[in-house]
């Protein structure tokens, strides 16, 4: 067989091949993400197999009165967007239609949990005075939640950075290409804000092509008492 006519049967072949790879890696993706985040679909009078009470956001363990329960998740590569749940509420999601690639806000009041202002701004390709002034609108009251889709630190500037560490972040000056990271913090809070994680882009550990796995926390935040 001459070598045009190899070619010509190897192109198809790869075509085929490469399409496969990234259905298969699509998949993997998705129904990962979707069996970590069941607490999405799942309702608040839901009731455990056991028959106890379903705790809020179906965190692990429910949080004291005084105390708001969250979990939250990083996107999955550029397949799966984020998820927000505080005190049952989910506040964003990919089928809330209301998250994008980049950086993921929710800024909610610090005493009552309700959802003031949500935004997801695009700190790849993007503007980031966008960001900035978005954040600029959280008062002390105010709780803050963050997290990461897609590519989100290319556009982030020494100005940006700083506000989020204002937040209590201290992984925010080092977030690199890539990086997954979830976040949830106050303005003005005077010393590292304990609900942080990050996953960072490497080779070596990434979980899925080219990407690593999802970042994803839980907690009790201390509500506001004034």
């Amino acid at each position: 067989m001459r070598v045009g006519g190899i070619l010509k049967l190897f192109l198809p072949v790869s075509i085929v091949v490469s399409v496969v790879i990234l259905i298969v890696l699509f998949l993997n993706i998705f129904m990962d993400s979707v069996s970590r985040e069941t607490y999405v679909m799942s309702s608040p009078t839901e009731a455990s197999p056991n028959g106890a009470p379903r705790v809020k956001c179906g965190m692990s363990k429910s949080c004291p009165s005084e105390y708001f329960a969250f979990k939250i998740s990083s996107g999955a590569a550029n397949v799966v967007g984020p998820r927000m749940c505080l005190d049952d509420s989910i506040l964003m999601s990919g089928l809330q239609n209301n998250v994008g690639k980049g950086i993921n806000v929710a800024i909610v009041n610090g005493k009552t949990g309700n959802p003031l202002r949500m935004g997801f701004f695009d700190t790849w390709q993007g503007d980031v005075n966008l960001l900035i002034n978005f954040l600029k609108t959280a008062d002390n009251q105010s709780l803050v939640m963050m997290a990461t889709f897609d590519e989100s630190s290319s556009k982030l500037n020494p100005e940006a950075r700083q506000l989020i560490t204002e937040f209590g972040s201290a992984d925010i000056k080092t977030l690199g290409f890539r990086d997954n990271w979830v976040f949830v913090g106050r303005k003005g809070i005077k010393t590292h804000s304990p609900f942080e994680q990050r996953i960072r882009n490497s080779p070596i550990i990434n979980k899925y092509e080219g990407w690593p796995d999802i970042a994803e926390m839980e907690g009790c935040v201390p509500k506001r008492e004034k």
